[in-house]
């Protein structure tokens, strides 16, 4: 769909404003502008636009992913990440699937077999590869460098600048995080299954949830946690503690009571953080998400602003699940899941405002979002979610231009 309607005969107009939008074609034109000052004002003026007015649409992909091989079924998709090369990864939960969903791992049926934890699809929907779960697990005994343990529950991803993939678990006992080789082979375990100390220890994690690297600085944040009340940092090749924070910088305090706050004042402390992401000029923002709402963040900790995400609603799993950023270069907009609504919502980052939304229709179907969890965008602003519960799904929607 357009943006401005397209004369119906002209030669010269045949380029629509959402594709002129396109970098290498916005060059092309370009090339060509001391010949035609009307291709020239088409190539720049979509950037302008974006950059000063109106709030990205989107529209549901109804094709993507393909179906998956080997009888594969997915469980619950509790993370989503986008790579270098828009390639999608999704880490899924096989040992949520019901018996009758793994009949054909039985052989009592022709279909079907729980997938691996990590699939990665390329941006057709292909499945690249897949590895990883319960079952990969090396024993870690001593704390040997070529073993880890798997998370008790999947939750979340990341892939970072070097290819390598990060994961998360939320189980009781999960106290660690890992990192992977883009092809499975295992590199690093911070923290030990089961040894948490609360939100004050330097070594290990209390149920994390969310996991970002920053490139400029080579630091793994982790939002940590379902258990813990804080953000940590640590050096990404070597897995050493360089800092932590609570909600407003704070130190986080594991005594203060999670009392849900629906105006006035927020709470001094996380509720449960869940899900972040660093902006291109080195923003940190922290879905709080049973607090309803997002805090921002300087690198060191410093507090910023926040933005309240539906504040009013009191559904116990909270509305501030994750973050993902707009694919301009100055990301004017970050996308917020929200599972309780049944919406992404759209806020934009200067403002720290709500400016829209999209979904809010609850169900399994085309455009309808059950329980959405997780969020990732890649380089031509295409939004990807993860559903867990009964969603069980990972979900495309198509950048369309602007409102």
């Amino acid at each position: 769909m357009s943006f401005f309607a397209e004369p119906k005969r002209s030669k010269v107009v045949k380029v629509r404003i959402a594709y002129a939008a396109s970098g290498r074609l916005r060059r092309q034109l370009m090339k060509i502008c001391v010949r035609t000052t009307l291709l020239c004002a088409l190539a720049i003026l979509p950037t302008a636009l974006y950059a000063q007015t109106g709030v990205p649409r989107f529209e549901v992909d109804p094709y993507w992913p393909k179906p998956l091989p080997n009888n594969w079924m997915l469980g619950q998709v509790s993370g989503t990440a986008v790579d270098s090369d828009d390639h999608v990864w999704v880490l899924q939960r096989p040992r949520t699937l019901d018996e009758h969903d793994s009949y054909g791992e039985s052989g009592s049926a022709d279909c079907c077999v729980p997938a691996p934890s990590v699939i990665e699809f390329d941006e057709a929907g292909n499945v690249v590869q897949a590895w990883g779960g319960p079952t990969t697990s090396a024993a870690r005994e001593g704390a040997s460098a070529t073993a880890y343990r798997w998370p008790d529950n999947e939750h979340g991803i990341f892939v970072d600048h070097n290819d390598n993939v990060w994961i998360t678990g939320n189980g009781n006992d999960d106290a660690h995080i890992l990192k992977f080789t883009s092809n499975g082979e295992f590199l690093l375990q911070i923290g030990e299954h089961g040894q948490s100390q609360g939100s004050n220890d330097t070594v290990n994690l209390g149920r994390p949830a969310g996991v970002v690297v920053h490139a400029p600085t080579n630091e793994v944040f982790v939002a940590d946690g379902y258990a813990n009340r804080r953000v940590i940092v640590f050096d990404a090749d070597t897995g050493a503690y360089k800092r932590h924070w609570g909600a407003y910088g704070n130190r986080p305090d594991d005594s203060a009571p999670r009392t849900r706050t629906f105006e006035g004042p927020g709470s001094p402390q996380f509720n449960l953080v869940h899900g972040l992401g660093v902006s291109n000029d080195g923003l940190v923002y922290v879905g709080d998400r049973v607090n309803n709402r997002i805090q921002a963040f300087r690198i060191d900790g410093t507090f910023v602003n926040e933005v309240y995400i539906a504040r009013k609603t009191s559904a116990r799993e909270g509305t501030g699940f994750d973050v993902g950023f707009s694919a301009d270069p100055e990301q004017r907009f970050f996308y917020v899941p929200d599972g309780s609504n049944k919406k992404v919502q759209i806020v934009e980052r200067q403002s720290m405002k709500l400016v829209g939304f999209f979904g809010g229709y609850g169900g399994h179907g085309v455009g309808e979002f059950y329980h959405i969890h997780s969020i990732a965008t890649d380089s031509n602003g295409n939004v990807y979610l993860g559903e867990v519960n009964n969603g069980r799904r990972v979900l495309r929607w198509t950048h369309n231009g602007v409102n």
